[in-house]
This record gives structure tokens, sequence and C-alpha cells, in this order.
């Protein structure tokens, strides 16, 4: 509201940079869910698409689920310092492309990244203060192991894999700004929700302020 009591009639809106905002979990916490729901419902957010090794799955399309490369081909791009981060996770490469990201934020724009610890380790490296890191827990191991054996991707051995790797994952909490758990996703998801918008609402990344406060602080014109 104004002085006056009467509503802006177009709220006013600084430009502020983007930022890279990290989700990750142990396999089957409830990460993948929850970024798919925060990209359906915000429009300043884009997915990071990550280059991979491993093969194409049935309904995954090139350049939109990942960008599916040969070995030799990614081991040419970590060469060529193409990667803002890039991992080894269940015998395959996974990396984030650094030109789309950083065309990203120089406009404006959020990115979302669906990556484990290594991969958030590394970004925080390279990016630094652009990067918002949530790590999501399970309710309980039992609950975790119940998600992955339900959700019909994987068969007993990989699952076995991803339980035996949980721990390790979950040891790395204490390296992200965030901690929540996935008791219920809507209510993770609405927590997760509130820290996005807090973090946009930084006054570091709000860079149209110098200039808006400036105008403030000028005398008016006689």
């Amino acid at each position: 509201m104004t002085e006056t009591g009467r509503r802006p009639s177009h709220p006013i809106e600084l430009e502020r940079r983007g930022l890279l905002f990290v989700l990750s979990s142990p396999s089957g916490a409830g990460k993948s869910t929850i970024a798919r729901m925060l990209l359906e419902a915000d429009g300043q957010i884009e997915m990071s698409v990550s280059a991979t090794t491993r093969p194409m799955r049935p309904g995954e399309t090139d350049g939109a689920d990942y960008h599916f490369v040969d070995v030799p081909r990614f081991k040419e791009m970590v060469a060529a310092g193409d990667f803002l981060e890039w991992a080894h996770v269940f015998d395959h490469r996974y990396g984030t492309p650094r030109a789309p990201v950083e065309a990203l934020l120089a406009a404006g724009r959020d990115v979302l990244f669906d990556i484990d610890w290594q991969g958030a380790q590394q970004l925080y490296q390279q990016a630094g203060g652009d990067v918002v890191r949530v790590f999501i827990l399970p309710p309980s191991v039992d609950e975790l192991e119940r998600r992955l054996r339900t959700r019909g991707t994987d068969d007993a051995q990989v699952v076995a894999a991803r339980m035996a790797r949980a721990a390790s994952e979950i040891s790395h909490w204490d390296g992200y700004d965030y901690v929540l758990v996935n008791d219920d996703v809507e209510r993770c998801f609405a927590q997760v929700r509130l820290i996005l918008r807090a973090e946009r609402l930084k006054r570091s990344r709000q860079i149209g302020l110098i200039g808006f406060t400036r105008k403030l602080m000028s005398p008016p014109a006689m």
C-alpha cells in the first residue's frame, strides 16, 4: 500500500541476479519429485540439463532429460573445462555444462540442480555466492527402502546398491545451507518454496537496489 492507501498500479520489480538452487538427497528421498513440482509451480526457475554417459532410458529425450554423450566425448568436455561440476555415480559420469547455466544467471533466471553431494561441493567451489544448497532426508531408513522398491525403476541389485550408498550420502548433510526431512512431500515442497523465495530477496542478489535507492535519496526536482 502507498501512503494514500492505494496499491501501486504496477508492483516494483527490481533487477536481480539469478541463483543456482541445488536439491540433493539419497536416491529415493524425494529430490526429483520436489524438483518436478518446483518447475511446474515456478516460472522463474529452469532445470539444469546434465550431460551423462549412461544409456538413454525409454521415454527420455536427448537435450531435454540429459545430454547423452559417450565416454570419450565426456572426457573431452572435462579437459576443456566445459563443466561446472561432474562426478562418477553408479558407474556412469554426470556433469553440468557451464555455458547455458552462466547465460541464465546473467539474465536473472534461476537454475535448478538435482545433483549429489559431490556435484554440490564442486558447484559451490565454482560459483560460491550464487549457490543455495538444500539437502533432503528421508524420515527413516525403512521408508527410504520402501520408496526405492515401490517406484519400480530399479531391480533388487540396484536397490541394494542405492541403500548401501545412502549412509555415505547422508553423512554430507552438514555441507548444505538447509536440511529438510521429507516425511510429507507437500509439506517439504512448501518449505523448499519458502527457502527459494527468501534467497531471491537477499540484498546481495538485488542488483537493482543501488540505482533504486539512489533515486530515493536524490532531492526532488524543484
